[in-house]
């Protein structure tokens, strides 16, 4: 039977498999182990995360996975800086025997849902060359599951299967609401941009991976760039596709990070373009803060989170 992470506490002894998202060869700083290693992991499930070692022949049983693999894990959990599971055996499932939905987060609004207020978002996208756009990439099935599936990030936000398709809905959703307030605002520019601002993610992370790896393309141009040049390849299917038009929807793109130390080729230099960034900080930061609480904490405050840095109060 699985024993999931959430429910393991000091003393309790584990024969169960887990995903392993970090792994690090460390050598013994004690003299009489000079030259040995130990094995320190990071184990996974779909409840949360707990720290593992492995202080005998941490090499050579490092050398059984790789980050990413589901592994049978037999040991004893003990406390070092919070809960830390003492590995004693370890082996590798093959990929065929693993059931993804014990490993891997999901949205927890539905598909369906979701997919039906994305069809709204696109009714409200009344420029006839950017529903066009969006008709390119939308009315692509094979697009369409890929965006639906997608995380928006492999740890910070919205950072589980479903999770682009949910940031990007409440992107929208902010946008909406600020068009609202300054109706000078062009709607449908803003719409199309919270719809494809992180477009690029479906090709930065592996859709196979459990934990969300980077691609190729996703560590050599990141979303940004990648995001870029899909709009760039679609637009060319669009009829007289105007290129001020292009241009304005091009730089929402390249700086929806709003900083250039935060990862913006550019900062947003367009209303459109500072409203999205907002929107968008919005949606991630308070993802950020769900999550965190989510975990709970003793005292009344959450852990630590290097991310935010801080604790969070929870009342």
């Amino acid at each position: 039977m699985k024993q999931f992470v959430r429910d393991l506490k000091v003393g309790d002894t584990v024969e169960s498999e887990f995903l392993v998202t970090e792994k690090v060869l460390v050598n013994f700083s004690q003299p009489n182990r000079s030259g040995e290693q130990f094995l320190r992991l990071q184990l996974a499930d779909v409840s949360g995360t707990i720290k593992a070692v492995v202080w005998e022949n941490g090499a050579a049983m490092a050398g059984k996975f790789r980050a990413g693999d589901v592994v049978r894990v037999r040991g004893d959990v003990g406390e070092y800086k919070g809960l830390q599971l003492v590995v004693y055996a370890l082996e590798t499932l093959d990929r065929g025997e693993v059931d993804r939905r014990l490993f891997q987060r999901a949205a927890l609004r539905s598909r369906d849902e979701m997919l039906a207020e994305l069809a709204d978002v696109r009714a409200a996208v009344l420029d006839p060359y950017l529903a066009a756009l969006l008709g390119e990439f939308f009315g692509d099935e094979k697009f369409l599951t890929r965006y639906a599936l997608a995380p928006a990030a492999k740890n910070i936000h919205h950072n589980y299967s479903g999770g682009l398709l949910e940031h990007s809905l409440e992107v929208a959703v902010l946008c909406r609401r600020l068009t609202s307030l300054y109706p000078q605002l062009e709607a449908s520019l803003l719409y199309c941009g919270a719809l494809l601002h992180d477009v690029g993610k479906i090709m930065e992370y592996d859709a196979d991976s459990l934990n969300f790896e980077l691609t190729t393309p996703g560590k050599l141009l990141g979303h940004i760039a990648i995001g870029k040049e899909m709009v760039d390849e679609r637009i060319k299917k669009v009829p007289g596709f105007p290129e001020n038009l292009r241009l304005e929807l091009a730089h929402i793109l390249l700086s929806h990070h709003g900083q250039k130390e935060w990862g913006s080729p550019e900062v947003p230099k367009t209303f459109e373009a500072f409203a999205l960034f907002h929107a968008d900080l919005v949606s991630a930061r308070l993802n950020q803060f769900s999550l965190v609480m989510s975990k709970g904490g003793e005292g009344g405050w959450t852990e630590w989170d290097r991310h935010l840095e801080r604790s969070i109060f929870l009342g």
